[in-house]
Formats: C-alpha cells, sequence, structure tokens
C-alpha cells in the first residue's frame, strides 16, 4: 500500500517554488499537477530562466502579487497534454512560454496590434503560475516554437532577455552606435543581435563592475566603461535594462541630438529631475511594456538565424532563492537557468 501512495503521489502531484508573500524566500511545495482548459496547453519544464522581472515579484515591486504564486517566465518545456480546441501543436513538441500569458483580444489595443498594451492581461509568473516547477499550463496562443540549435538551458533566456531585449532593439534598430545600460541578461543577449546587424555596442555597467565589462568585452562591445561615465561617441540610441532610473538622465547626456533612449524594464526606481536641456533638440525618452506574438515570432526567427550564445549558470529547481540572490547581488554574468 506504501508503495502505491507513493506512486500516486508523484503521479498527481509536482515539485514547485512558490512565493507565499512578497519579501519572502520561496518555498518548496508539492501541488497537484494543473489540468490544461480549453485552448490550453500542458508542458512538462525542463528549463527555466530567472528574470529580473521575478526579483521585482518576489521583492514586492510589482502590485498585487498574488500569495501563492509560482514565478518563473522564461519556460522551456515540453507538451504533454493539449486542452480542448488547440490546433498547430503536438504532444511532445518543444515549446516556450513568456511572460505575456493571456490577452483579453476584445479591447482596442488587442484589435489594434497593440496587444502587448492589453487592459487585462494576464503574466506567466506574477498572475499566472510559471516555470519554476516540475509542470506549467499556457495560452496556445501565447506559446513558441524554438530554434533547434539551442539545448533547452541556453534557450531558456531567449524568452524574456531575448524577447524584450528584441523588442526594445527593434525601436532603434538603424542605430550604429548603441549603448546599454546594465549588461546582464538581456543585454549580452542583444549585443550580439545589433552587432551582427552592423551596430556598434558601448556597454555600462554598474561602476566598478569589472566582471560585466570583460564580459561586454569578450562579446564584442567596442567600448565599455561605467555607467556614470560618458562614451567617446555620441550614441545614436541607448536601451537601459538596469531598473535604476537616475540612468536616464545619464543616458540622455550620451546621445547625440534626436535621438532616442529607451527604458526596456518593467520596473525602474525613480527618475530624477534633470535640465530640460538634455532632452532639448529633440531627443525622446520611451518605455517597452510587454511583447506581441509577432515579436515572439519575429525574434525566434531571428534567433534561428544569428548563433546568438547564451551565457547561463545552472541551478537546480530547489536553489531558486541562490539564484535570484545571485542576480540581485550582481553575481551572474549571463543568465541564471533552474532545472527541475
Amino acid at each position: 500500500m506504501s508503495v502505491k501512495a507513493a506512486g500516486s503521489q508523484s503521479t498527481n502531484t509536482m515539485k514547485a517554488m512558490v512565493l507565499d508573500a512578497p519579501g519572502m524566500a520561496l518555498q518548496q511545495k508539492r501541488l497537484p499537477i494543473p489540468v490544461p482548459g480549453p485552448n490550453q496547453v500542458r508542458v512538462r519544464v525542463s528549463a527555466c530562466g530567472v528574470c529580473r522581472t521575478d526579483l521585482h515579484v518576489v521583492d514586492g515591486d510589482l502590485p498585487d502579487i498574488p500569495s501563492g504564486i509560482v514565478p518563473g517566465h522564461e519556460v522551456v518545456g515540453y507538451i504533454d497534454q493539449l486542452g480542448d480546441g488547440v490546433s498547430g501543436f503536438s504532444k511532445g513538441e518543444r515549446v516556450g512560454i513568456p511572460w505575456l500569458g493571456h490577452t483579453c483580444g476584445v479591447c482596442p489595443y488587442c484589435t489594434s496590434n497593440q496587444e502587448n498594451l492589453c487592459d487585462a492581461p494576464s503574466f506567466t509568473g506574477y498572475t499566472l503560475n510559471g516555470g519554476y516547477a516540475e509542470y506549467c499550463v499556457a495560452d496556445a496562443h501565447y506559446v513558441f516554437s524554438l530554434p533547434e540549435q539551442y539545448d533547452d538551458l541556453h534557450a531558456a533566456p531567449l524568452l524574456c532577455a531575448g524577447l524584450i531585449g528584441y523588442r526594445s532593439w527593434a525601436m532603434v534598430q538603424d542605430a550604429r552606435h548603441l549603448g546599454l545600460y546594465g549588461f546582464g541578461a538581456a543585454a549580452h543577449v542583444i549585443a550580439q543581435v545589433a552587432i551582427a546587424r552592423g551596430a556598434k555596442v558601448y556597454a555600462f555597467s554598474r561602476p566598478g563592475d569589472s566582471q560585466a565589462q570583460a564580459f561586454a568585452q569578450e562579446l564584442g562591445a567596442c567600448w565599455v566603461g561605467d555607467s556614470d561615465c560618458l562614451p567617446p561617441q555620441a550614441l545614436d540610441a541607448a536601451i537601459i535594462f538596469a531598473p535604476v532610473g537616475a540612468l536616464v538622465p545619464q543616458a540622455l547626456r550620451a546621445v547625440r541630438k534626436g535621438a532616442t533612449v529607451v527604458c526596456a524594464g518593467i520596473h525602474m526606481s525613480e527618475i530624477p529631475a534633470f535640465p530640460y536641456s538634455i532632452l532639448w533638440e529633440e531627443r525622446q525618452v520611451r518605455s517597452v511594456a510587454n511583447l506581441t506574438r509577432a515579436d515572439g515570432e519575429a525574434f525566434m526567427a531571428l534567433a534561428q538565424d544569428i548563433a546568438i550564445e547564451t551565457s547561463v549558470t545552472r541551478y537546480d529547481l530547489v536553489d531558486a532563492n541562490r539564484a535570484l540572490s545571485d542576480l540581485r547581488e550582481g553575481r551572474l554574468s549571463g543568465a541564471a537557468v533552474l532545472v527541475p
């Protein structure tokens, strides 16, 4: 009887890292294996990237975080069950699950190809249980096929670091001199894309972070420096990946007239007051919100063509808190990835 009970438990429940309340450490728990509803797929998770947005969820920087949420939105896995109405996918197929998990489909934004701005969205690992678990369900409309040349571990950072980096870069893709502020997971992916498309990349890290600067040089940055320094060349555009509001005026000082500064994070600390003179001459500041399915399809096609080397550090699922701590304290080069 005891053997049968143990087998039943392993069949019907799964391990997951759960956030009981913002500001608390994740707890390993056993949860029921989810059942996909209509238009959903269930994925057996093989890898899940650890994103800075996960930190904003765990640390309580984002509003209205549900109790008992399972974080994680850079999910790679294999479909093992299809809900009613799903077409275009099959059991056993490898897929990725990104941050934007569901949209209403009827608001003015959804009906005008701006679903990233949906009035009633749901987000993987924030309002929907995510990939810090052995299984995850997802809306089949927001599941992407992945390029075959990336193994599960190295594909995981493509699902947010890559996608949000891509959406940010697409806004300024004509920039020949591109500044990247905060050289972490997203920057290390999009730097390779920009360089492959002929741009010169200028990498800015927190002052004194020689590890990040050396990493940027290895990936082909033409210049590296502290974030409080000006580059030797006026930039055509800058993308801020670090959630530091003080970098906005600093980036404005670094770009040429008519240039754009893109704020790529979902959360940023307060932007300090700055003189109008550094915004004048038609410089622009704009933000990035989420992604669209078209972004996902375009970026995965690009990742198929460009040999992006994602730098990853592997952690067991149970070590999710350590991975988050290493990210919070800047001890990572590239991306952390959890493996169930």
